[in-house]
């Protein structure tokens, strides 16, 4: 370790916070480059092979971004932690580049430099979560780094509203958007450098986070197959929801009988960020790898649960579309989070085997993204904002009880296999630097 590392690790309140912050700022810029296209809604544009062209962007991309984290699985589970940050700006450029191709290529086929967008832009999450993983606060970095994109999913909408509304056309918007994102994500991409590794006591408590090879991705997942495989049916679940959420906000809101200013994306969700970040923050806290592990089981059924209540409340009339949207925002994004925070970080930590957060987390992205792409596809003329919204109360239904019917049984799994019945007693920070 460095002389300047050393003093990083004699001040872990600093290091956390400055990680904090480099993770958020990097992932929020990053989203200038994936979500402002879908504030548009590309009504001009025709059909193509009888798909509307929004709902054929959205697949294009979601195409992209789900082969990417295909090769994530094995890309980012193996890439040694010092050329994670130039990755990181040829991947974001490239989808810079893609951008650019999209508005410059004749209508229709502009439609296919979105699959290349999205191909660069999957693997940077798991990028930037190799910088956070494997330390006594990882839950509350992981969960300030999962704000970002719920922030700005929301923020980076009202960006592209803001630009359309300003005079910028359907097909430079994207890469305007994106534009005037590059100099604040070279100066977060800067602070992610600096951000020191795990120190020896953070390495007792949460076991050390190496490449894994082929061997290691197989004999983890297969020791734990039924209660993994079981999670990640749940993750593609709550992915569908928060994708259809996501990309068509302006639609379901118009549904909603609400005329959605640009503003109203990002008011929602800093409410949805704020209570993700204080529930699944809060597990740092819990210093038991097991205990934190259920907690974040239990704290995924309560977003179920909560999902349910919210269909019901609109069925009901007893929501305004706000409080609606919010607290599905809030009911999905619970488990989505837990996953990315704590499940699979404390499964490693109790397990203390060889392997690192990136490949659990690009088995289940690519799942999830996978299945998305087919409900685009199965769905193409989702382009009406009455149809939207109906289906996205019948998808809030569907995912609240599947997700439940899974989490119960994944529950039983982990509590019961041998592996797992007794918490490994970590070491001393002193034994772990020895």
């Amino acid at each position: 370790m460095s002389s300047e590392q050393g003093r990083w690790s004699e001040r872990p309140g600093t290091v956390g916070a400055w990680a904090a912050l480099a993770a958020f700022g990097t992932y929020f810029c990053m989203y200038a480059f994936r979500k402002p296209f879908t504030a548009a809604g590309f009504a001009s544009e025709p059909e193509i092979f009888g798909v509307g062209f929004k709902s054929l962007l959205v697949s294009t991309q979601v195409l992209g971004y789900a082969l990417s984290k295909v090769i994530g699985i094995r890309f980012i589970s193996e890439l040694p932690s010092g050329r994670r940050a130039l990755w990181l700006l040829a991947l974001i450029g490239g989808a810079e580049a893609a951008l650019v191709g999209f508005a410059v290529t004749p209508a229709p086929w502009r439609f296919a430099w979105l699959f290349a967008n999205g191909l660069c832009l999957g693997m940077v999450f798991g990028l930037v979560l190799g910088f956070l993983e494997g330390r006594r606060l990882t839950e509350a970095l992981s969960a300030g780094l999962c704000t970002s994109f719920i922030v700005a999913d929301g923020a980076t909408k009202s960006v592209g509203a803001d630009l359309l509304a300003r005079g910028i056309s359907e097909a430079w918007m994207p890469a305007a958007a994106g534009a005037l994102f590059f100099p604040p994500l070279l100066v977060f991409l800067a602070m992610l450098t600096r951000v020191p590794p795990p120190t020896p006591s953070d390495i007792a408590l949460r076991a050390e986070r190496a490449p894994m090879s082929a061997s290691d991705r197989r004999d983890f997942f297969l020791r734990y197959q039924p209660g993994l495989t079981l999670l990640m049916l749940m993750y593609l679940l709550v992915t569908l929801l928060r994708s259809v959420r996501a990309d068509f906000a302006p639609e379901i809101w118009k549904g909603l009988g609400v005329s959605a200013p640009p503003e109203l994306f990002t008011r929602s969700e800093l409410l949805v960020a704020l209570g993700i970040l204080l529930l699944n923050g809060s597990v740092a806290w819990i210093r038991d790898n097991r205990t934190a592990f259920f907690t974040g089981l239990g704290l995924s059924a309560v977003g179920a649960i909560t999902v349910a209540v919210a269909a019901l409340g609109h069925q009901l009339n007893l929501l305004p579309p706000l409080g609606f949207m919010v607290l599905v925002g809030l009911g999905l994004y619970l488990p989505y989070i837990a996953v990315h925070t704590t499940l699979f970080e404390r499964l490693l930590a109790m397990t203390r085997e060889r392997g690192n957060i990136g490949f659990l987390m690009y088995v289940a992205d690519s799942s999830g993204y996978v299945g998305y792409v087919g409900l685009m596809l199965s769905r193409g003329r989702l382009t009406a904002s009455a149809d939207l919204t109906e289906f996205f109360i019948t998808l809030c239904w569907g995912v609240a009880i599947g997700s439940l019917a899974l989490l119960i049984p994944a529950w039983r799994s982990f509590a019961t296999h041998p592996d797992l019945q007794v918490n490994p007693a970590p070491e001393t920070p002193a034994a772990a630097s020895a």
